[in-house]
């Protein structure tokens, strides 16, 4: 049982990014540099943002559990906040790089587009946040223990696998709408996806109460995925070409 608990939990977690991963990312060397830069810069602020948590616990009253509970909520916002200065600095240097590839490429364009870039980097930021997020969780699956056994919810393993799912599309979508708001000076979209970082963030803290993370989470995850479409070049005709499965030019046929 703690073996398919293990697997299922995992396939959850990571099977959509995964896939993700090797339809659009895999196959271009670039991109894999890129998506692993991502990843790096996610690991530092995350390397900071603990420093920073460790020195205030250690200078605190451990028994003083107001105060606990205030730097748990302070050291949340301020990991979210340094997350999202990482990003901003990702986009600086990925900005840079693309001018370097201009200036190397026989006719003057880059091979990447920074929509591309903002992309593969949201994926390496929310493979990174998913592993630290689930990778301890994933090893307790494997047991000896029962979920449960004391009167807690048997649903923990499997909603906090849904949690690092929609996490992992959320860093995807923010990537995207984070660097079109730093590419076209539009800081509303910027303050956007730190508002939304912000928020799910913040619905943690409604658990054990799943229902009052998961849901507000998903339709987060859904309005910033019809954002970030919109913005990559969307349209509502794309999707429909999509869903039926036509190619570009085709028009469906009657009944259909």
């Amino acid at each position: 049982m703690t073996l398919a608990v293990f697997f299922g939990c995992t396939f959850i977690a990571f099977g959509p990014a995964f896939s993700l991963f090797i339809f659009t990312i895999a196959r271009d060397p670039l991109r894999i540099i890129i998506l692993i830069a991502g990843a790096f810069f996610w690991l530092v602020s995350l390397l900071l943002s603990s420093l920073i948590w460790f020195i205030a616990v250690k200078a605190s009253d451990p028994q003083d559990e107001r105060l606990q509970k205030g730097l748990l909520i302070f050291g949340v916002m301020f990991s979210v906040l340094l997350q999202e200065a990482f990003r901003f600095l990702y986009y600086k240097l990925l900005r840079k790089a693309i001018e370097g590839l201009v200036a190397l490429s026989e006719d003057g364009c880059s091979p990447i587009s920074i929509q591309q870039m903002a992309y593969v980097a949201g994926v390496g930021f929310g493979l990174m946040s998913g592993a630290f997020s689930m990778i301890n969780l994933l090893a307790d699956a494997l047991g000896p223990g029962t979920v449960g056994i004391h009167g807690d919810s048997q649903l923990y393993f499997l909603t906090s696998a849904f949690m690092t799912m929609v996490l992992i599309f959320l860093h995807t979508f923010w990537g995207i709408l984070f660097f079109h708001g730093c590419e076209h000076r539009r800081w509303w979209e910027i303050a956007a996806v730190v508002i939304m970082h912000l928020t799910v963030s913040g619905l943690s803290f409604c658990n054990p109460l799943y229902v009052g993370s998961l849901v507000p989470s998903y339709l987060l995850m859904a309005a910033a995925a019809a954002w970030a479409y919109l913005l990559s070049g969307g349209s509502a005709q794309n999707l429909r070409r999509f869903l039926l499965c036509l190619r570009s030019g085709a028009s469906p046929q009657p009944g259909s």
